[in-house]
């Protein structure tokens, strides 16, 4: 998957879009040091333990490098950056039930927004799936040669991985070649 560039300094504005989904009731923020469990599970649970874990990364660092959109405390969409490594935008996940309402565009310019007030001249925003949404929503462009990127050996649960059982188990997703599959988590 290829990684992107985007000019920080050549942003589209953040405000009109923010006033927009704020119309909406929705609003985007940084999520607070005690809701780190409750993002980073709503996230795991819908996106899989890695982007759960890079979305963990951005709790530890000051500010928060993470926004949520959130309708009545209702968890939208999570975005983060800094996480797998430094200058680089994501994760970015937004729930099926609330996609098509700007809030992925919102939550990534929030966040890149973050990132030019933190000092940062450009963003890399890493692994690259959507490559026109990221292009349209902040002029993104492709970076010739940047596959596999960051993340050619990265460790994946086997597809035989069956954890163990216990009462009281939480639910959780793992992701493991490209697919989706539910499991239990002690």
């Amino acid at each position: 998957m290829t990684d992107m560039l985007v000019k920080l300094y050549a942003l589209p504005p953040l405000a009109p879009l923010a006033a927009a989904l704020a119309r909406d009731a929705v609003v985007m923020r940084r999520p607070l040091a005690c809701e780190k469990h409750l993002v980073t599970t709503w996230f795991g649970s819908l996106f899989g333990v890695g982007w759960a874990s890079e979305c963990e990364t951005a709790f530890s660092r000051l500010p928060v490098a993470c926004f949520i959109a959130a309708q009545e405390a209702r968890i939208a969409g999570v975005a983060c950056y800094d996480c797998t490594c430094r200058n680089f935008f994501g994760p970015i996940g937004v729930a099926p039930t609330w996609r098509g309402r700007q809030i992925g565009r919102g939550l990534l310019l929030a966040c890149l927004h973050a990132m030019a007030a933190e000092g940062y001249a450009y963003a890399i925003i890493g692994g690259v799936g959507p490559l026109a949404f990221f292009s349209r929503s902040a002029g993104a462009v492709a970076i010739e040669g940047s596959t596999p990127g960051i993340y050619p050996d990265r460790a994946t649960p086997p597809l035989t991985e069956k954890p163990a059982q216990n009462e009281g188990s939480s639910h959780a997703v793992y992701q493991s070649a490209g697919t989706v599959r539910q499991s239990l988590r002690p």
